[in-house]
């Protein structure tokens, strides 16, 4: 069957830490809008999936796709089946791309779309090796950045909050020199099947220890294959990220 891939954007006005955040100016153009061209180019089709008539009145505004969904739904996953039931009908393999990370680079959606020349893929996502030279206090011991192992298929065999593997016998300042690492970067690919079944999923013991959705997944018996980018993504979830991100990035 031939690859068609739509990639879908969550979009919510509703935030505790950054109220209307996809709307916030970003150097003249809406947050949502750098997202939706930073990834427009290397799909077939995409489209922002909001509760909100706002943020789709600011998609429509600039010629983006914006399809209006429940505010009933749990997670991002939930909100993305339902916007691809609605419009995405022929395209097979779904893209949920994070809204509030403008700074997204195509060659990371072209990494995840090549994890499915494999037929046997359900399901993917990007990690990213730590540096050697990163500091382990604010990167590898930060449980707002969530860890990976994989097997030597390059699948996740667990995700976590804690650091993973522990490395016994070297001092914590030396283990991102003596073994290598993986950061999960929360971009997730899904054949169209498979993503209808996990919205169905109940909630797992390891995803509400750890307050990690893939956990589910696993949990379930699903394989995530991961693919791997060495670029570093800027997510924005509060004014202060905003600030930094202007003042830094552009």
């Amino acid at each position: 069957m031939e690859q068609k891939f739509i990639g879908i954007i969550p979009a919510r006005y509703a935030s505790s830490r950054f109220p209307g955040k996809p709307l916030a100016d970003m150097k003249g153009k809406p947050m949502i809008r750098r997202v939706y061209e930073q990834v427009c180019g290397v799909l077939d089709k995409v489209c922002v999936a909001t509760d909100d008539q706002r943020i789709a009145d600011a998609v429509n505004a600039f010629g983006g796709e914006a399809v209006l969904t429940s505010d009933k739904h749990r997670s991002g996953t939930d909100r993305c089946y339902e916007a691809w039931c609605k419009v995405g009908e022929g395209y097979n393999i779904i893209i949920n791309i994070q809204g509030d990370e403008p700074f997204i680079r195509p060659e990371q959606i072209e990494t995840l779309k090549a994890c499915f020349a494999d037929e046997t893929v359900d399901i993917a996502t990007l990690v990213k090796p730590f540096r050697a030279d990163d500091d382990f206090e604010t990167a590898l011991f930060n449980p707002n950045s969530p860890k990976v192992v994989l097997n030597k298929n390059g699948e996740a065999m667990y995700f976590s909050r804690s650091v993973i593997p522990y490395i016994r016998g070297e001092k914590h300042t030396e283990w991102l020199k003596a073994h290598t690492f993986y950061k999960h970067i929360g971009l997730y690919a899904y054949r169209a099947d498979v993503l209808r079944d996990i919205t169905q999923l109940s909630p797992s013991s390891l995803e509400t220890a750890e307050s990690l959705e893939q956990l589910r997944w696993l949990e379930n018996g699903y394989k995530i294959k991961a693919g791997i980018t060495h670029r570093e993504t800027i997510g924005i979830d509060t004014p202060e990220d905003m600030e930094r991100a202007l003042r830094n990035c552009f």
